[in-house]
């Protein structure tokens, strides 16, 4: 009933959003073709419909990269025959086998009940202090969404938080809530951490620990930050008080390690996997054929038949991916996204900092209400073009990185906290919050959310700024 009254707003919206792109860039003197305006109007007409959730958002996605090939097709910038060969090179090919790869492994490690032995021995830790519980929980969500990824990291934390609170009979959200920012802080310092730091990696052509080098310091000062926001968000949730701490005391969590050789096996693959995502560079490997490499020797040596272990596979998320993928690249082909990055440096005045800061920024409010996936995709060549301008390339002429790169994962990552909408790891959390008998309204996730983001983002810009200014 909610969706049908909708779509007429959503209607209305689009024609807006026409309208707006057809008139606005000539009022402002720019000079946009009909493929720049048809393209950019189903790129934001997503966004519109990706906030209303009407429509689910992979179907969205594929809906948005037909119609896009239909305008390419009709606008004379791609012939019809090839069609194919610009599907295949929009896809990054990279982001995908590395999600798929991981998602095989941590779900086969999943299956050994790890998560839940390491949930229980947290709460026996806190002896049902929640303040405790929240922070050893959430240090354990932070440091697992930097090794692993956040989305895959709340999959296995909220269950577990869920179950310890009934034990305790307290309300979960409050600590679930305080997870969902720990991953997107976390995940912020790897590029395996949170997808839109894949995606940054491979379109820069990063390594690991390059990414890591520069990330962990803002991270780690952030999220330790974070703590003390945690505190004062949460002060009245924190009151609880736990009932059954006996009970839970009295549970012996090496029970809940359901197949020690599994985990055994699992362990060493993982380490593995991460040890060589390090020197991956070094090794010059691609980061998603070392996920599918270790994905593929824990299947043969586990026996574990393919068809179980493709259930722990999030496909309709990697077929989100591919869709956004083709989208993107629609809209680059246009040079919309180039008119863009001019734009941006335009109002900065070419000034380096200003540049950054205005990346991060606006990156973080942005990816707060669209979610941070499609919002890195789209910022990806813009700040592919703003590293051309003359003033920019003269500043990132000595530097042997581009420090652009990092202002656009902090603003993307940190900005997820945001709202509901805001990360994958958010929706997810929620859905599984959900099917526990669980409700977040919107409202609610902004009121913690969005001051959080923002005192978050304001700590990471000022050691960004800093570290700027000493080239580290």
């Amino acid at each position: 009933m909610l969706q049908t009254k909708m779509m007429p707003i959503i209607g209305i919206a689009m024609v807006g959003i026409v309208v707006m792109l057809f008139t606005l860039p000539q009022m402002i003197g720019l000079e946009f073709t009909i493929a720049m305006a048809l393209t950019m109007s189903v790129l934001m007409g997503i966004y519109v419909i990706l906030v209303t959730e009407v429509i689910h958002r992979t179907a969205l996605a594929m809906v948005g990269a037909l119609i896009i090939l239909i305008i390419l097709i009709y606008t004379g910038l791609i012939p019809a025959h090839d069609s194919v060969d610009f599907v295949i090179g929009s896809i990054d090919f990279n982001t995908i086998g590395l999600l798929l790869g991981m998602m095989i492994i941590v779900g086969i490690l999943g299956e050994t009940g790890v998560f839940q032995y390491i949930g229980i021995k947290a709460a026996k830790l806190a002896k049902g202090n929640v303040w405790k519980l929240m922070l050893l929980l959430s240090v354990i969500t932070a440091v697992g969404s930097a090794f692993l990824d956040n989305v895959t990291m709340i999959l296995l934390m909220v269950p577990v938080t869920i179950s310890v609170a009934r034990v305790l009979n307290i309300n979960p959200i409050s600590i679930i809530l305080a997870e969902i920012f720990a991953s997107n802080i976390g995940g912020a310092s790897t590029l395996i951490g949170d997808p839109p730091n894949i995606m940054i990696a491979s379109a820069a052509n990063l390594d690991f620990m390059s990414f890591a080098y520069h990330m962990t310091p803002e991270v780690i000062i952030t999220f330790l930050a974070s703590l003390v926001i945690l505190k004062i968000l949460f002060r009245k949730d924190l009151k609880q008080k736990p009932e059954n701490v006996e009970k839970l005391m009295q549970i012996d969590e090496r029970k809940e390690i359901k197949d020690f050789a599994l985990l055994k096996k699992s362990v060493i693959v993982l380490l593995g996997v991460v040890i060589a995502f390090m020197f991956h560079g070094v090794l010059d490997i691609e980061v998603s054929i070392i996920a599918l490499a270790g994905a593929a020797i824990l299947l043969v040596i586990t026996k574990i038949h393919p068809g179980k272990a493709f259930v722990h596979v999030e496909w309709t998320t990697l077929m989100f991916f591919a869709g956004l993928f083709i989208i993107v690249s629609g809209v680059e082909l246009t040079g919309a996204l180039e008119l863009f990055a001019h734009q941006i440096v335009t109002a900065t005045g070419g000034n380096f900092a200003a540049t950054a800061v205005m990346i991060i920024w606006s990156s973080a409010f942005a990816s707060a209400f669209v979610d941070n996936i499609p919002y890195t995709a789209t910022m990806i060549p813009i700040i592919e073009n703003i590293s051309l301008d003359p003033n920019i390339a003269s500043y990132l002429e000595p530097l042997d990185f581009n420090p652009l790169w990092y202002a656009l994962a902090i603003g993307a990552d940190f900005g997820g906290n945001g709202t509901l909408i805001g990360a994958s790891a958010n929706l997810v959390a929620i859905g599984v919050m959900e099917r526990h008998g669980y409700h977040m309204a919107f409202r609610d996730f902004i009121i913690k959310g969005m001051p959080y983001m923002i005192a978050t983002t304001a700590i990471g810009t000022g050691v960004y700024l800093v570290r700027l200014m000493l080239n580290v």
